[in-house]
């Protein structure tokens, strides 16, 4: 697909190869080349880009280790199965009920994928200052950090840092390096903080140096993070959480109910 410049003068600075994997990652992501379908052969991508077979074969390659075609040189190039994986980021809200698995979990299992969560660290730390700022504490302030990595078909899929107060999490299952049976949700509401209201900050950025290797990640392509701030009763925050997960393997997806105005009442009768 072409799209109209912006700027007639613009140029794309990017090399030719990172330009070819580009555009076929678009096609990939947005359906136009579809789970199991070939790519063009190496001839029709040399003639439709203006570039070498060499030049072609680097761009498949980025493709290749980002995980979306697999192929091998003079075999035909096929995009990978089940790689882009919408996320609902409300679903985990709703709490789960004694014994019920995690959310997580559950929602992945609706899906068809083999889900799981591995526990990384709790401790209590200095949260990042936009974490801090949502929870309201000092700059030299601490919480309660639960991190973990979720997992798909064996593969990375997100990292997450779920921060809590002290007065709340301290002497409880948030405290202790072990999974909570039916996710944070369930446990903050039976320790009198229940959920009332989820707000998130979603942004693409490069990965760190950290996230790029517990996400295995292959190339530059960013990061989608998500700063989500879980608000309690009298709207205080009881859970601030920073997720991150590929960029060019996720889209978010979230529902929205329109509110109508009311109507105007009718007038009175003269």
């Amino acid at each position: 697909m072409t799209v109209p410049k912006a700027d007639p003068e613009a140029v794309d600075r990017r090399s030719l190869h990172e330009r070819i994997a580009a555009d076929l990652r678009d096609e990939i992501m947005g359906g136009e080349l579809a789970p199991g379908a070939n790519l063009p052969t190496t001839a029709q991508l040399k003639e439709r880009f203006g570039a070498s077979s060499a030049t072609v074969q680097k761009g498949l390659q980025l493709l290749k280790d980002e995980g979306l075609v697999v192929g091998r040189a003079g075999a035909a190039v096929t995009v990978r199965e089940h790689r882009r994986r919408t996320v609902r980021p409300a679903a985990p809200m709703v709490a789960g009920g004694p014994g019920s698995p995690y959310p997580w979990l559950a929602e992945a299992a609706r899906h068809g994928t083999d889900a799981r969560i591995r526990l990384l660290d709790v401790t209590e730390r200095r949260p990042p200052a936009d974490v801090r700022a949502a929870l309201g504490l000092p700059p030299d302030g601490t919480a309660v950090l639960r991190a973990q990595i979720l997992l798909v078909d064996e593969e990375p899929a997100e990292l997450v840092e779920a921060y809590y107060p002290l007065d709340i999490a301290r002497g409880t299952a948030l405290s202790e390096r072990r999974r909570i049976r039916g996710g944070a949700s369930a446990l903050l509401t039976a320790l009198g903080h229940p959920p009332r209201r989820s707000t998130d900050r979603v942004c693409a950025r490069v990965p760190t140096q950290a996230q790029y290797q517990a996400l295995r990640l292959t190339s530059g392509m960013p990061v989608l993070r998500t700063l989500r701030v879980v608000h309690g009763d009298a709207g205080r925050p009881v859970e601030v959480t920073v997720m991150v997960k590929a960029g060019h393997l996720y889209e978010l997806q979230y529902e929205f109910t329109p509110q109508h105005p009311e109507p105007p009442p009718a007038p009175h009768p003269h």
